[in-house]
């Protein structure tokens, strides 16, 4: 059976396992991707965040105490928004249950829109980047990451396991569906070229002003053969865009 979406996190015992992955020290979540959101967000203090595939909200939290006046989560999965409403609780915060495609952006609302590793989900994204470009006031910033290109482009090395020694690049002008192998579930992801997000982005109405492949850095890793072996290919993709009128 194959996962499209949010639908795999509806299982109890991927949900388990997949918070115990994600949100430990040693995640790439936690020693690549977030330094380079973080990078590419800039000062938070009084802005307005929509975050779009929020997951369990952990980052929403971090966000309001880092001086954010109002986050806004998205997510499309019951049980994970239940977790979201509770890590939430008491804080200015509010948490829909919505799936990215589905969502009613309000519009020019949002001073950010944020989205960690949640649109290479997504079989078709053009129509999102324009929902997304209208719920940004103006100079309004999008930042988004995704899986890496040339890791979605094969899931073949993974029969090796996930620490695995090589990694197959493969059909990688070939887009369209993938699907990986992932805490022992079948879960479908979408393939596309870094060219093609970056024109998705400027058909969409947005300047892209910062790209990052996410070079892990030695202070992000207690262990000097994990840093050695992240170093070798990237794992994440992530723009900063503006919405210039």
């Amino acid at each position: 059976m194959k996962f499209e979406g949010a639908s795999a996190y509806e299982e109890k015992d991927f949900l388990a396992n997949f918070l115990k992955r994600r949100n430990r020290a040693e995640s790439p979540n936690n020693s690549i991707e977030k330094p380079v959101i973080y990078d590419l967000l800039g000062a938070l203090q009084n802005q307005r965040i929509l975050d779009l595939g929020c997951g369990d909200a952990l980052f929403g939290k971090e966000l309001i105490e880092s001086g954010v006046l109002f986050y806004h989560g998205v997510e499309g999965s019951e049980q994970m928004s239940k977790l979201a409403s509770a890590n939430l609780a008491g804080l200015e915060a509010l948490i829909t249950v919505s799936s990215m495609e589905a969502f009613d952006f309000p519009v020019e609302e949002y001073d950010i829109v944020t989205s960690r590793m949640a649109i290479h989900y997504l079989p078709e994204i053009d129509q999102l980047l324009r929902n997304v470009r209208n719920s940004l006031k103006v100079g309004g910033k999008f930042v988004f990451s995704v899986q890496h290109p040339l890791t979605t482009s094969s899931f073949a090395s993974k029969q090796a396991g996930d620490k695995r020694s090589n990694w197959l690049v493969d059909e990688y002008f070939e887009e369209g569906e993938r699907q990986e192998p992932w805490i022992d579930k079948i879960v479908v992801k979408h393939h596309r070229t870094i060219e093609s997000y970056f024109s998705a982005l400027t058909k969409a109405g947005f300047s892209v002003t910062g790209l990052q492949e996410g070079m892990p850095k030695p202070q992000y890793f207690d262990d000097e053969k994990e840093f050695v072996r992240r170093k070798r290919i990237p794992v994440i993709l992530a723009f900063s865009c503006i919405k210039n009128e």
